[in-house]
């Protein structure tokens, strides 16, 4: 009997295994992101490319940050173990637990990026010089940073509401490889959307989310250690 335990645990030690366990976790996290951002990515596939329909493409992606969350989630509580791998449980429990605090950081997230693409589209109509296009995409790529570092604070720990934005501004200068991390996985999302679809973007939503925890571990760890007593 002990035989057949230590061949098991040897099996889910190996690097191999932990490989199968995780490309396995990285399928079923990318499944359930497209059951649950379905219903927005299909009505944004029916939208045209126009400035007057970005309000309806913000309220299209409201699915997306409470499945983006659960995958931090799922991704980040996953088992090495093959004998022991419940990805789906973990992604559904992740996403009842942070649902209202995502919520919380991802409407007013998008809110802040409608208003200032509609403004940096309407630019010349309103008469305003060009050059404040610069501080408004800055302020726009400020805001995304700080709301993705919410995002995943608010994903993997319990803070209140208001401590997840500090957190999240903080260490937007206090960990500058993962905003520098972020920023380039911004770009990249950026990038994939305009020169392919958005279904591309979500059919690499695993990949992406695990790409961001990843580079978020620097944070993860910092406040593991400072903030959790």
């Amino acid at each position: 009997m002990s035989d057949v335990f230590g061949a098991r645990r040897q099996f889910g030690d190996g690097p191999l295994s932990r490989a199968a366990a995780l490309v396995y976790t990285v399928l079923v996290v990318e499944l359930l992101l497209l059951v649950t951002t379905a219903p927005g990515l299909v009505a944004l596939m029916l939208l045209e490319r126009d400035v007057s329909n970005l309000p309806l493409a913000a309220a299209c992606a409201l699915p997306l940050g409470p499945a983006v969350s659960a995958a931090l989630y799922a991704l980040h509580h996953q088992r090495p173990d093959p004998t022991d791998l419940h990805p789906a449980r973990v992604f559904w429990r992740g996403y009842r637990a942070n649902l209202a605090d995502v919520l919380r950081i991802w409407v007013p997230l998008l809110l802040w990026l409608t208003v200032i693409a509609m403004n940096l589209a309407h630019l010349p109509a309103a008469s305003v010089p060009r050059w404040w296009a610069a501080p408004l995409v800055l302020v726009g790529a400020g805001v995304t940073l700080v709301g993705v570092n919410a995002l995943v604070i608010a994903s993997l720990f319990s803070f209140r509401f208001r401590d997840i934005l500090r957190l999240a501004r903080y260490f937007l200068v206090r960990a500058p490889s993962v905003t520098l991390g972020n920023a380039g996985l911004l770009v990249a999302v950026a990038a994939l959307t305009v020169l392919a679809s958005e279904a591309v973007v979500v059919a690499l939503g695993a990949v992406l989310a695990l790409a961001l925890l990843v580079g978020s571990r620097p944070m993860i760890t910092a406040i593991r250690k400072e903030f959790i007593g």
